[in-house]
């Protein structure tokens, strides 16, 4: 058997075979058919060089190349490991990434809400003394606000904070069944609070505390319910405008997308309780613990756009794996 004539009579079906394996997870209807097309041929080749050669190196390569497409026509089982990676490379940040605009939105929602409403409390004494007593915005701008940061053990103080934050971010997911109407009223209330407390810190001239207690973890902790508020939102959208696929794929597909961003989240909070825990109340110097909390911030965003850049170019959406809505068929 002449192997190099064979090789270079089949190599383009291999190399094709190789590309649609590759991108088997964005693959159309006629993709679909031409992978299981393909894989059938290269099995044959397989078969024909074992037969004509079988101590060739070609037959180690076509084994593979078999192997990979049987699992991504019959829809294998993949490694457990192999998908947490996937998970952590594809599925979360590139809903993650689809959603920066909804995303980016939610913030300057959020932010906006938060600023006018500091400024209204700090300059008007009349708002102050609707909000609460003199007495008591003086415990809490004296020693509330600061206290409630390291009057708990950093452990169980950090794991209530991640508790609490998932719940949240939980409530905002979920909110989008009912295509996202709550969400503007759950950020309200979020943005209300940091508002509210920022204002009163500022007027009784701690703004400094205000700042260097809030920003270590909340620029992640904020960030990340701004996230689900946005996947949340967006997925309300599409069930009003869902393009030209039908309406129930469409919803299908992003609602499963939307859950990758649930059970990413739960990492995300986790670590910005674990900031919350042990490096805001920490006896670190402010500069150093905001320091951190950018360092944090800058590696999420970082971490989103590459991957999910990365991610969205190959026509992935962060559909859940093996749950697809439609069965590809043959023909």
């Amino acid at each position: 058997m002449d192997i190099d004539a064979f090789v270079a009579a089949h190599r383009p079906a291999w190399d094709r075979l190789e590309d649609l394996v590759r991108r088997r997870r964005s693959l159309d209807g006629v993709e679909v058919d031409e992978l299981v097309d393909l894989y059938q041929r290269v099995a044959t080749h397989l078969s024909i060089v074992r037969s004509g050669a079988p101590y060739s190196p070609l037959v180690g390569h076509l084994s593979a190349l078999v192997a990979r497409a049987r699992s991504a026509v019959t829809g294998a089982h993949t490694p457990a490991w192999r998908e947490f990676v996937r998970f952590f490379t594809v599925s979360f940040p590139v809903v993650a990434y689809r959603a920066r605009w909804w995303w980016a939105g939610a913030a300057a929602a959020f932010t906006l809400a938060a600023v006018v409403l500091g400024v209204w409390v700090a300059r008007n004494p009349e708002v102050q003394a609707a909000i609460a007593s003199p007495e008591e915005i003086k415990q809490l701008v004296e020693h509330d606000f600061a206290n409630y940061y390291s009057e708990n053990p950093a452990a169980s103080f950090s794991g209530e904070v991640w508790v609490n934050n998932s719940w949240v971010s939980a409530q905002v997911i979920v909110s989008a069944i009912v295509l996202g109407l709550p969400i503007p009223y759950i950020l309200w209330q979020n943005a209300a609070n940091v508002g509210v407390s920022g204002g009163l810190m500022f007027a009784h001239g701690k703004g400094d505390i205000f700042f260097g207690l809030i920003t270590p973890h909340g620029l992640l902790e904020l960030t990340a319910v701004l996230l689900a508020a946005g996947a949340g939102m967006r997925l309300g959208w599409l069930a009003v405008a869902p393009g030209p696929r039908r309406r129930t794929d469409v919803l299908a597909e992003q609602g499963r997308a939307v859950m990758s961003v649930a059970l990413g989240l739960v990492v995300v909070l986790l670590i910005s309780g674990l900031i919350e825990g042990l490096v805001t109340p920490s006896p670190l110097p402010t500069w150093a613990r905001i320091g951190i909390g950018v360092v944090a911030e800058v590696a999420f965003l970082a971490y989103v756009a590459y991957f999910g850049r990365r991610a969205a170019r190959e026509g992935e959406t962060g559909d859940i794996e093996r749950a697809p809505d439609l069965a590809p068929t043959v023909g």
